[in-house]
């Protein structure tokens, strides 16, 4: 829990001592590996704000509270199962200055341009890190977007940008972690993420393919209803997105659980599914899906 007197030296360093950013990016003690003694990687995940995404379940603005949002990644990465967090400048100077990041794998969000429910939302700009500043502070590598619409010609320029991201990223041996969605848009021009096998793979293919190498490509993918068609698209090592979440927890822990059981998936990535469970209580969402990844890759975590 944040304490008042922690909230108000946070608002205090942030008006009046900018320079402390710097000073905390430069102390952060950093991970040896970005696998754990398992060989597996849980992150949570807080990049939604940056494009707009404020809202969870029937709470249009539940992520607009910042000290809430701040509190419940803390819980999350208190929980010695938890490996890292993912997130723009905003929210990692945030935790940051909170000293809550130590030892800890941090992975910076890159494209936040394409706001959610934007006519441009595909065009997804790289509008947060970069890989010159994900190098130079310290972090452990950088997340893109790839929202995949055929009709859509803003999915052009985000795929420039993606591969220019894994190129630039690998120059300084870092992870590119690529989240490909394929999407496409139903009859009053909503987008729709399209689940079926066929989508994905197609999606993990170019994902994977993007870049002048791929040394350093991960991807980020939702868990699939056939994970040994999806998953076996590339050889290129996998994290599962937590995505939207549903109103049923039990299922999206399973949903997980099949594809973490496939050997190119290493771990997770959620974030509201975990940051904002039903009942409220995130370190027992956290534990729970620890104890899927635990179960699932057949490791002590």
């Amino acid at each position: 829990m944040i304490t008042d007197g922690q909230w108000r030296e946070l608002l205090w360093r942030r008006a009046e001592d900018p320079g402390s950013i710097r000073r905390a990016y430069q102390a952060r003690k950093r991970r040896n590996s970005l696998l754990n003694g398992k060989s597996t990687l849980f992150l949570v995940a807080a990049d939604h704000p940056a494009r707009g995404a404020l809202g969870v379940g029937g709470d249009p603005l539940a992520m607009a509270d910042r000290r809430s949002l701040l509190d419940r990644l803390l819980t999350a990465l208190a929980n010695p199962a938890v490996d890292g967090v993912l997130g723009t400048p905003d929210v990692i100077e945030d935790l940051l200055l909170l000293d809550g990041l130590n030892e800890r794998v941090v992975i910076g969000s890159m494209n936040r341009g394409g706001l959610a429910g934007a006519d441009w939302e595909i065009d997804d700009r790289f509008t947060a890190y970069d890989a010159s500043s994900i190098a130079t502070f310290g972090l452990d590598g950088g997340k893109m977007l790839l929202r995949l619409v055929d009709s859509d010609p803003g999915t052009i320029p985000t795929l420039e940008g993606c591969a220019r991201a894994v190129t630039e990223l690998a120059e300084h041996g870092l992870m590119a972690m690529v989240e490909p969605l394929p999407y496409k848009r139903d009859h009053n021009d909503k987008l729709v993420l399209q689940k079926d096998s066929a989508a994905l793979s197609r999606a993990s293919a170019v994902a994977a393919g993007l870049g002048a190498t791929s040394a350093y490509t991960w991807l980020k993918l939702p868990a699939p209803n056939e994970p040994e068609v999806v998953l076996d698209t590339t050889a290129l090592p996998a994290l599962v997105l937590g995505g939207v979440p549903s109103a049923n927890p039990e299922d999206d822990l399973a949903s997980w659980g099949r594809s973490l059981r496939h050997p190119t998936v290493r771990g997770l990535v959620v974030g509201r599914a975990l940051l904002y469970p039903p009942d409220g209580d995130v370190a027992a969402a956290v534990a729970a899906a620890a104890e899927i990844l635990r179960t699932a890759k057949g490791v002590t975590v």
